[in-house]
């Protein structure tokens, strides 16, 4: 039988170069949620910082891990995979937090399955986990304008940071990303949906 645990990963790169950019969002909305459920992170396999805990809210208790893959984006699948297998926990009982160019700065979109959009590490997570039902908590970052070399664009870009205003907005953003994914668990996809969505 399947682990009742929820598994919740912040995908973001390893390093301080990469603090504060774009493609850490997964990673700045994960420590949102440690601070949140005062979880503190440890090393699986040297694979993630993985915390866990249980959440009591709703009237609901929900056993969790919170992880922050350390194995850089385009490999997350390795990380979320091998936490997935040691504690058995299926693709529906998933939530990856992620950057997402294909939306703008400050939307969010909650979806379970469908294409990994171009995004590196949820093709690597799609791959490892050899299932994409899990669901996906995606935070929009606008994107670049691809102008010449669309390619070396789009990695500057996101992992570029964010401009003044930007800034000043990502606190309640990445609140916002925490509480889609907090919904997802304590509640329903569903819900999540109808409540992150439409914003």
């Amino acid at each position: 039988m399947a682990s009742d645990f929820w598994l919740i990963a912040g995908l973001g790169n390893p390093g301080s170069q990469y603090e504060g950019t774009r493609h850490n969002m997964g990673f700045m909305c994960a420590d949102v949620l440690a601070e949140r459920w005062s979880v503190s992170f440890s090393d699986h396999k040297g694979l993630a910082k993985l915390g866990k805990g249980i959440l009591n809210l709703d009237g609901r208790r929900i056993r969790f891990f919170l992880a922050k893959p350390l194995t850089f984006m385009n490999e997350s699948g390795n990380a979320v995979s091998s936490i997935a297998a040691y504690y058995d926990i299926a693709p529906e009982r998933i939530i990856v937090i992620h950057d997402d160019m294909d939306l703008e700065f400050g939307r969010i979109k909650v979806k379970a399955g469908g294409s990994a959009g171009g995004h590196n590490g949820i093709k690597s997570i799609d791959k490892s986990l050899g299932s994409n039902r899990y669901a996906r908590v995606r935070l929009g970052v606008g994107h670049s304008k691809r102008a010449g070399d669309a390619h070396r664009n789009t990695v500057n870009w996101v992992l570029g940071g964010f401009s003044r205003d930007q800034q000043q907005a990502l606190p309640d953003f990445l609140a916002d990303g925490a509480d889609a994914a907090e919904t997802i668990a304590v509640h329903t996809l569903a819900q999540a949906q109808e409540q992150f969505n439409g914003r």
